[in-house]
């Protein structure tokens, strides 16, 4: 992987620092990326892809499950410990407001779902969120669902992040991924101190209403004059024609006069745009409250399915130090959540949450769960704990452009 750094400007919000701010210091070789869609044409091949065929492969996709039960050892002295002074990025529409308490719980419109192929060529999905960014276009995961540790390839293919997904529905549209950014130790080491990721992604395109699988028909039964009556083509050179053809898989023809068509997606606009994005915060002290939103799946160990992972849901707990040698992972911090494994990873863990705005700060992302007290019953979630080294992945991704591809 290219292995690239940058920092841009960092804003201070109210009632959160407990210190002084200053971006962290970190070296170039820290930040690893990798480009998922590297231009339109390929990502309007990634969204055909799941559009296909009524959406099945978004309905019939099942939650990645990649090393997310594991033992681990909650740890009541030391622990992680800030590599700076805290620090945080506002949510997108709370650059110049303060940060206030929560009182109840109205489940933010960030988070969704991640979907790609996995290593064994199947559809999986993992929770992802919305997060600030200069051109409101970064989503935050678990490096796990971006990187592709069973057969070491350098990322997950066809990824695409979906907020508010319901079967097979996308709301606000869906966003191709264009970038990841991950820790080189993740990426060379699978160090799960580090097991976080920031993924620019393409401006969201909307779901054909209708004739999609009319389209499809068509074009395999050859019936040209009835596909120029689809207002949903538009008509291009041959090169591009040509480019569109070896993909393969947005809908394309030449009508009976010799003009080369395709399909025209509709722009959905930004992410952030669309469903807000939430703050960031770093080097906080371990032991505040923290919200995790997720899309849980599957069941404990004793049998019980307790979670669909069609519905967004949460937990509420302060945070507290974990430590999980098995996966490398010695500075964790954990929170008391019933959530299995199954499409929880990549959980956003919410400090500060605001219900009014149902915006706060992320502070986390599930890495993993654990029965710690050995009743056969997921009692704890775990994540990375978010210090400088992370500050300098999501500096490397912030002010990164993507753009169109409808």
């Amino acid at each position: 992987m290219k292995r690239t750094l940058a920092f841009g400007g960092l804003v201070a919000t109210a009632g959160l620092l407990a210190a002084g701010l200053a971006a962290p210091a970190q070296a170039a070789g820290d930040v690893a990326s990798a480009p998922l869609a590297a231009n339109g044409i390929a990502g309007q091949n990634i969204a055909a892809f799941w559009y296909a065929e009524n959406a099945a492969a978004l309905k019939g996709a099942t939650p990645y499950n990649v090393e997310t039960k594991v033992v681990a050892k909650h740890v009541s002295k030391g622990g992680p410990a800030p590599d700076s002074k805290p620090g945080v990025v506002p949510a997108i529409g709370d650059e110049k407001k303060a940060a206030a308490k929560s009182k109840n719980v109205n489940l933010p419109k960030t988070t969704g779902k991640v979907f790609f192929i996995g290593a064994d060529k199947q559809a999986h999905w993992c929770t992802a969120t919305s997060v600030q960014a200069a051109y409101k276009n970064l989503v935050a995961t678990a490096g796990s669902c971006v990187y592709d540790t069973e057969s070491n390839a350098q990322t997950l293919d066809n990824w695409v992040f979906i907020p508010g997904y319901y079967q097979g529905k996308t709301p606000w549209g869906i966003y191709v991924g264009k970038q990841a950014f991950t820790h080189y130790d993740y990426d060379v080491y699978e160090d799960a101190d580090r097991n976080y990721a920031f993924v620019t992604v393409y401006n969201g395109i909307k779901f054909p209403a209708n004739g999609w699988s009319d389209v499809f028909r068509l074009i395999q039964d050859r019936k040209w004059e009835e596909l120029d009556k689809f207002a949903g083509f538009r008509e291009v050179d041959k090169a591009t024609y040509d480019a569109y053809d070896k993909a393969g898989k947005v809908p394309h023809y030449i009508s009976r006069s010799g003009k080369y068509k395709v399909w025209k997606f509709e722009d959905a606009g930004a992410l952030g745009a669309n469903v807000g994005g939430q703050g960031l915060a770093y080097n906080q002290k371990v032991g505040k409250p923290v919200f995790v939103f997720g899309y849980p799946s599957g069941q404990h160990p004793d049998g019980n399915h307790a979670f669909s992972g069609h519905t967004l849901k949460w937990t509420y707990g302060k945070t507290f130090a974990v430590q999980a040698p098995a996966i490398k992972g010695e500075e964790l911090v954990g929170t008391k959540s019933s959530f299995t494994g199954e499409g929880s990873l990549g959980s956003s863990w919410l400090v500060n949450y605001n219900n009014g705005r149902r915006l706060g700060y992320l502070n986390g992302v599930t890495i993993g769960v654990s029965d710690t007290d050995s009743n056969n019953r997921y009692d704890t979630s775990f994540s990375p704990y978010f210090d400088g080294e992370l500050y300098g992945v999501y500096a490397a991704a912030k002010n990164l452009w993507s753009g169109s591809i409808a």
